[in-house]
């Protein structure tokens, strides 16, 4: 799979989720002290955000023409699941 059609802005994405966990991580630390509502967001945003990153690649990958639409539906699928 080659993909590009988003010019692999969809691993910006997983980055974005990786610096918020990182933050969630370095929570106890007087650098970030966030309450544990805040840090139940931030959690629910890393959640968002790979689901995000898994859309944009499936459909990269569709757009790019590496997959077709039912390989595309199977694999999406597929994905999410995990």
């Amino acid at each position: 799979m080659s993909g590009g059609h988003f010019d692999y802005k969809q691993y910006s994405i997983i980055d974005i989720a990786d610096e918020i966990e990182n933050v969630i991580a370095l929570n106890d630390d007087r650098d970030y002290p966030y309450t544990p509502e805040t840090i139940e967001q931030f959690e629910k945003a890393v959640v968002a955000l790979r689901v995000a990153s898994i859309y944009a690649q499936h459909v990269d990958w569709l757009l790019s023409a590496d997959d077709g639409q039912e390989q595309f539906h199977i694999r999406l699928k597929e994905e999410l699941n995990k």
